[in-house]
């Protein structure tokens, strides 16, 4: 269980980091929103483009992604059934259904990939996936909702183009399709910016606990709950149904695909949240519980699968 002890630890001492920033003020009142804005329209869509420029893009092709992608989308559509139903608006329901399906695949999904799976690699199907699909869709819903949907339908179409987390990662998959090899007087200085996005995002959302409430409180309480009864126990439920009875996948392999799904919500999903001004206590509140639950579960995974 070191994997997922460590994969979590790293997490809690730089988001600790924040916190602190934030209580002694060393950033100022404008800390946050700062660290959010470099996050998402410099550091995250440099780190998706050096991500996917130089992906494996046949992964897109196996059984693994079939079952991240089904689990994922159930999930989320469970709850975007419970928001319409409840009234909880576009923008809100959007982060909420983030927080349900929406993995943290690369800062905590990398080291469990290595400590528990045994290879990096293997959490490539949901990263792909994510960037690849779940991010531009999420972001252009989330531009559109804003006030983006205003005009032609040329310029709705041309959306994703406009937004840079979308634009980081199509680039990228554009590059990785094409076969090109990017010169490293391009590359370096891109991975160089991307490597501040993490650390940012984890940052910025350790400074918004600062002065904040207790979590499952107010009025988020219910959207939060949700979100995370389905991050922590739904959709790791339905992605070991999936691949144990559709796909027949057993031992290494079912664990795998069981472990990714059970990640907690990503930490970025707060920097959307926080970007376009919606769901941010939903997003805060969904991944601060989920990852907590998270580790029992991931622990209990990597036991009776291991």
């Amino acid at each position: 269980m070191q994997g997922v002890l460590t994969g979590f630890a790293v997490i809690a001492v730089v988001i600790g980091v924040g916190y602190v920033l934030g209580l002694r003020g060393h950033l100022g009142s404008q800390g946050r929103e700062v660290l959010t804005k470099l996050a998402f329209h410099v550091a995250s869509p440099a780190l998706l483009f050096t991500t996917l420029a130089t992906a494996d893009l046949s992964v897109v092709f196996s059984a693994r992604l079939l079952v991240t992608a089904l689990s994922t989308l159930a999930v989320a559509g469970a709850f975007v059934a419970v928001g319409v139903v409840r009234g909880w608006g576009v923008g809100r329901t959007t982060i909420g259904a983030l927080c349900s399906g929406y993995v943290n695949s690369g800062n905590l999904g990398i080291p469990i990939a290595v400590y528990v799976l045994g290879d990096a690699s293997l959490v490539a199907p949901v990263l792909l996936f994510q960037l690849v699909l779940v991010t531009p869709v999420a972001v252009t819903i989330l531009d559109l909702s804003r006030g983006g949907a205003h005009g032609t339908l040329w310029r709705r179409l041309l959306t994703p183009l406009r937004n840079p987390i979308a634009l980081g990662s199509l680039a990228g998959v554009a590059v990785a399709a094409s076969g090109l090899e990017v010169p490293d007087p391009v590359m370096d200085p891109v991975t160089l910016i991307g490597n501040m996005s993490v650390p940012a995002v984890l940052m910025a959302f350790g400074i918004g606990l600062c002065g904040s409430t207790m979590p499952l409180r107010g009025v988020e309480r219910r959207p939060v709950l949700l979100a995370v009864a389905l991050k922590a126990v739904g959709q790791p439920a339905v992605a070991w149904a999936l691949a144990s009875g559709v796909f027949g996948l057993r031992g290494p392999q079912l664990l795998d695909v069981v472990v990714t799904s059970a990640l907690p919500a990503a930490q970025n999903l707060y920097t959307y949240a926080s970007t376009y001004g919606v769901g941010e206590r939903l997003a805060r509140d969904a991944i601060l519980v989920s990852t907590v639950v998270s580790v029992p579960v991931l622990v209990g995974v990597a036991a009776v699968l291991g």
